[in-house]
């Protein structure tokens, strides 16, 4: 039988195509960060990281590449174009990909690479940790280690592991700042968790890829995102406008609604979709979601031209507009868009 070289040990060329190999793509973040004369920052490269992990199982192998050492607050959407790419170019000599990421932006990281990688046919997961992997008690290894069993599990999408729980990526938030379980999959139950029997998975709640693999990265940062508070001037809007700005998310009160009396935002929403300027109008809550077919203030903003989120997270409303707008601009095929139920982001009403 012929046979092959494989991690420093000869294997048959059927044991190799049975072997997972998982790629851990390093980009920094509290996970590989150490301290220095300016604070903690991330200093450790994949290699060193791997070296923290331990053994998996016979059937595993685990190799890195380093794609930068960032704080995530640090990372910009040419990353996550550049990543997407990366991505794109391993999937089919791949069985999966773990991304060690920051906490800060994982969010918009997992949500972003959800739309740019259409139809992804493995796993891609993103994990970090609130502790620097070399300190005692560090959160990094378990993070990592459920992160690398779901990248092996073959159900192709992006997820993010945290904390023994594993989230759609377009459903992930960070609601702790120094918690163990700093992330929530917000508005969506978790795809899977880890436990004393191992990790076990949810297969009805995944987002199941409907066709074939797109890479998708066109997108524009030309977006405005607008949290509402008694008084705020409209005149806003105008200036965003003038700017040049090529969308807005508007997180209104309670279910969504904006003022209409005084300091009238409403009629600046009228204007700018009358423009063309898609206005997206969701809630500053987290759960339950934005419903504006309830109250007046809800029901003006939709008379006015405002697009409803549902119950999408900020992270998702932000990114998948700045992904729409690079695949189109024109205002009702976003309108569209944000009606449909993409990657499971979004609960429909309907």
């Amino acid at each position: 039988m012929d046979k092959l070289l494989w991690n420093k040990k000869e294997i048959s060329v059927s044991e190799r195509i049975s072997m997972k190999r998982i790629v851990m793509i390093n980009t920094g973040g509290t996970f590989s960060s150490q301290r220095g004369e300016n604070g903690l920052s991330p200093k450790l490269t994949g290699t060193q990281i791997r070296n923290f992990l331990g053994e998996f199982e016979e059937d595993l192998e685990l190799s890195t590449e380093d794609y930068c050492a960032l704080d995530s607050s640090n990372i910009t959407p040419e990353d996550w174009v550049q990543l997407a790419d990366k991505i794109s170019q391993i999937i089919y000599s791949c069985d999966g990909v773990v991304i060690i990421h920051g906490t800060d932006t994982m969010a918009y990281t997992a949500s972003m690479l959800s739309f740019m990688l259409q139809n992804l046919p493995i796993p891609v997961v993103l994990t970090g940790s609130q502790l620097p992997i070399g300190v005692p008690m560090s959160d990094a290894v378990n993070n990592c280690r459920c992160a690398v069993q779901m990248a092996a599990s073959g159900l192709g999408g992006v997820y993010v592991a945290f904390d023994h729980k594993l989230m759609l990526g377009c459903r992930t938030s960070k609601v702790r700042t120094v918690s163990f379980n700093a992330f929530e999959s917000i508005n969506y139950p978790y795809v899977g968790e880890v436990n004393a029997l191992g990790m076990q998975l949810y297969p009805t709640r995944l987002s199941k890829p409907t066709g074939e693999f797109q890479l998708q990265t066109a997108y524009s940062d030309k977006i405005a995102v607008l949290k509402l508070f008694p008084g705020m001037r409209p005149d806003l809007f105008s200036f965003l406008q003038e700017k040049g700005y090529e969308g807005i998310y508007i997180e209104g009160f309670g279910l969504g609604g904006v003022p209409f009396v005084k300091n009238d935002i409403t009629e600046e929403i009228s204007k700018a979709s009358k423009a063309g300027i898609p206005i997206l109008v969701g809630s500053q809550c987290s759960y339950e979601g934005s419903n504006l077919g309830i109250y007046e203030t809800g029901l003006r903003v939709l008379e006015s031209g405002g697009i409803p989120v549902h119950d999408m997270t900020q992270e998702a409303i932000v990114t998948k507009l700045m992904w729409c707008l690079g695949q189109t601009k024109d205002r009702e095929k976003i309108h569209q868009l944000f009606h449909t139920n993409l990657i499971q982001e979004v609960t429909l009403p309907y």
